[in-house]
């Protein structure tokens, strides 16, 4: 892969464990990519636990060595403000080394202020949907179910929280949105179209690869669940939509993935047929993709929904809802459906189910559109992603004049 002869210099603010599980892996392999790209990095994570590439400087904020401030003494709010302080203040020497900063959420409020003052262009990634839009959909469908969020919950309403991230949104001279559902989400609250830029995530090619042995056409259907067991994912309408399907009369419903109490209380009826295996969290993912047909992921509320390309890449066809990444295309690679709409996840099981000939079309469509998304051509578009807010940032610039 070409590299840029003139390197972006990126100070890359993550306010968790860099390598750790979830958005920390999500973290790590951006910053692998970035490295890859020809990106000259220098990152500032609370903490690191997996090695990056030796060329992408490392200078921890909560951490010397071994010794890690562990998040929970101090809460989410206050652990993020505490990297954050330290981040801004380390700017101010380093300002002239740094092209741009790309910060995460909780955990920027300062940096974002100490850059607009030192004119440095900012990009704050946006994981998922507007916080305020997450917040709203989640709960309202959590109250329909009769299923409480446990305090502390990451989509129980928290006015501090909501607060905090929307002050950084304003600060931020230009918000990372992986999908054209999260661009939505911000336009629907008000937010000018040229703040938002896109950009996406990928997939570890190295672990998300098909089975090549030829499927047994006799046998039932095989779907997957992988993720959290959470009503923002929409577990409930998939298993709905499974059981409504004659493929579950011979075929496998897989779930991967940890329930939250109430929720699987709620859905115990559902999870108690003969076809629905309950796996808990896994390891072994990429080999239970492998041995899938289709993978399901119904959310009312997503960011990218990295699952996807990770099941094309596997060999396994996503059938999705709306609020999952547009690169699930409907009748190409995937079967999308409105969010919530039982009846239509129920009638594209059952035409997979019946058409396997169709399972396989879309099968090798999205074996062949897998090697566009890895996390390596995430970095080459982040990064041009990067030239572009910095090119715009300096025509907003020139077009100040300054007062007389």
């Amino acid at each position: 892969m070409q590299k840029s002869k003139q390197p972006v210099r990126v100070l890359y603010s993550f306010p968790l464990k860099l390598g750790a599980d979830r958005i920390c892996t999500t973290a790590w392999y951006q910053v692998d990519g970035l490295a890859t790209a020809g990106a000259e990095i220098t990152v500032f994570p609370a903490s690191i636990i997996r090695p990056v590439q030796p060329q992408v400087k490392v200078k921890p904020t909560l951490a010397w060595g071994k010794v890690r401030v562990p998040n929970r003494l101090l809460g989410r709010l206050c652990y993020g403000e505490a990297h954050d302080r330290v981040v801004a203040r380390r700017l101010e020497s380093i300002a002239g080394q740094v092209d741009i900063i790309h910060a995460w959420p909780l955990g920027s409020r300062h940096t974002l202020q100490a850059a607009a003052c030192l004119g440095i262009p900012t990009v704050l990634e946006r994981c998922n949907a507007h916080t305020r839009f997450a917040y709203e959909v989640v709960n309202k469908e959590c109250d329909r179910l009769g299923v409480p969020l446990p305090r502390g919950h990451e989509h129980a309403y928290n006015p501090e929280i909501l607060a905090r991230e929307e002050e950084e949104y304003d600060l931020a001279y230009r918000l990372l949105c992986p999908s054209e559902f999260v661009v939505r989400t911000f336009l629907d609250k008000g937010f000018p179209k040229d703040k938002l830029v896109r950009h996406i995530y990928g997939f570890d090619e190295k672990a998300f690869y098909p089975d090549l042995q030829a499927r047994d056409s006799k046998r039932g259907l095989t779907m997957i669940s992988v993720g959290v067991c959470a009503v923002r994912k929409g577990l409930h309408f998939a298993l709905g939509a499974w059981l409504r399907s004659p493929a579950s009369q011979k075929g496998t419903f897989l779930i991967a993935g940890e329930f939250l109490p109430a929720y699987r209380a709620k859905l115990a009826p559902l999870l108690a047929h003969p076809s629905v295996k309950v796996l808990g969290h896994r390891n072994d993912v990429p080999e239970l993709m492998r041995k899938s047909d289709i993978l399901v992921l119904s959310s009312i509320e997503e960011g990218f929904g990295l699952v996807c390309t990770e099941a094309m890449a596997s060999g396994c066809v996503p059938l999705v809802s709306e609020a999952c990444t547009e690169l699930c295309r409907h009748m190409e690679n995937s079967m999308v459906h409105k969010i919530a709409d039982v009846r239509a996840l129920a009638q594209h099981i059952t035409l997979l189910h019946e058409d396997h000939a169709l399972l396989q079309r879309l099968r090798e469509a999205g074996l062949r559109f897998a090697p566009g998304v890895t996390w390596d051509a995430a970095g080459v578009k982040l990064l041009d992603v990067y030239r572009e807010v910095i090119a715009k940032h300096k025509s907003d610039k020139s077009k100040i004049r300054p007062q007389r």
